[in-house]
């Protein structure tokens, strides 16, 4: 069975957190909440406590296929200031495992790097950030997957998000049976 851990701080958006656990978990998908913060609970953008499953000090990261950062302009900081969960992120993204980021947060991976050359897109307020990085910016999609990296523009495009991750995990076909199952798009 396929494995995730979706990583919260202090500040991150609360809808794209839960949404792609949610739709993760509907797909059968062991799914992790793990906080970054020294506590389980965490605020997030429009202070909503969140409590995690586990603290990032607790998980063994070989446990997973996938990691996946909300974002949120606080709590994308806050990751970005996670060394371990950086660290973390680089090895992933050194083996072809998947790594996945929405709205503010690829700005970590373009800071580490990650998107040089690679197609990706985020929060439109970060664009400039991202081309200045080396991403090859996509600006008229939802959702990029470039090979094992994939990102996602804000909290509107979060159902969209979290179905890419179900089909990167468990395939296209689970990801479209999925999206028919809870009647998004066209049907």
């Amino acid at each position: 069975m396929a494995k995730a851990a979706v990583f919260i701080a202090d500040g991150s958006e609360e809808v794209e957190a839960i949404t792609p656990v949610d739709l993760l978990r509907r797909a059968k998908v062991d799914v992790d909440v793990v906080s970054i913060m020294p506590a389980l609970e965490i605020e997030a953008s429009r202070n909503v406590k969140i409590t995690a499953d586990k603290l990032i000090g607790e998980i063994s990261f070989d446990d997973y296929d996938l990691l996946v950062l909300p974002g949120g302009v606080r709590g994308t900081n806050n990751i970005n200031a996670c060394e371990e969960l950086k660290k973390q992120i680089k090895r992933f993204n050194d083996q072809g495992k998947g790594i996945a980021a929405i709205c503010a947060a690829p700005t970590v991976f373009a800071g580490m790097g990650l998107l040089d050359g690679k197609k990706s897109t985020c929060n439109p307020g970060f664009w400039e950030e991202l081309r200045s990085k080396g991403a090859d910016l996509v600006e008229d999609s939802k959702v990029v997957i470039s090979g094992n990296i994939i990102t996602s523009q804000a909290m509107g495009t979060s159902v969209d998000f979290g179905l890419a991750l179900v089909s990167y995990l468990c395939g296209e076909e689970a990801g479209e049976e999925l999206r028919k199952n809870i009647r998004f798009g066209a049907i």
